[in-house]
């Protein structure tokens, strides 16, 4: 038996529960570099604890295709986690909130190309799911002492797919869709 989740695009308000949409959206913040460049300021909520230092990392994900059979969640407890994609491809980003000790009701989101996320200290989320090759992230996250990983198995699986395609004259194109194929 498995559960359908419908992927949702990604939108700031949707996500803020689980952390930060990163994007160079809406009017920078200000200009530097002799007005050439547009800084969009201070996006993320990043958190690395009391013991723990900001650490970058690169990570090289295998791609994934939708529908996508979610098994496991896992979550940082002692800080945040940024994923920011080093090529113009979406990814997909699930997400559940914090039930008793282990991951509620799981939500999935479709990034648009250009956006990355900031997930918050212990947000539950799935592993890093990247729809096309390559799946290039900088991972900026806690540097610490201490294990930062738990993880929850579900006793049954979640399927996530992909959301029906726009129709009519409000229909545009982004690119191409992720790559589908049956779970099993």
């Amino acid at each position: 038996m498995t559960n359908p989740i419908i992927a949702q695009p990604l939108d700031p308000a949707a996500f803020a529960p689980f952390g930060d949409v990163l994007a160079a959206a809406g009017p920078p913040d200000r200009l530097i570099n002799q007005g050439l460049c547009e800084r969009f300021h201070d996006r993320a909520r990043l958190d690395f604890g009391a013991d723990g230092r900001a650490g970058i990392s690169i990570f090289n994900a295998q791609p994934r295709a939708l529908p996508y059979r979610l098994e496991m969640m896992e979550r940082h407890p002692d800080g945040s986690q940024a994923f920011i994609p080093m090529t113009g491809q979406p990814f997909l980003v699930i997400v559940a909130p914090d039930t008793g000790g282990a991951p509620g009701l799981p939500r999935a989101f479709l990034t648009a190309p250009g956006q990355g996320i900031n997930l918050l200290r212990g947000t539950w989320h799935g592993v890093l799911t990247p729809l096309h090759a390559p799946g290039l992230f900088a991972v900026i996250d806690r540097i610490g002492p201490t294990p930062n990983l738990e993880e929850h198995w579900f006793a049954h699986p979640f399927v996530v797919q992909a959301p029906a395609p726009a129709t009519g004259p409000t229909a545009c194109k982004s690119g191409p869709p992720p790559q589908l194929r049956d779970p099993d």
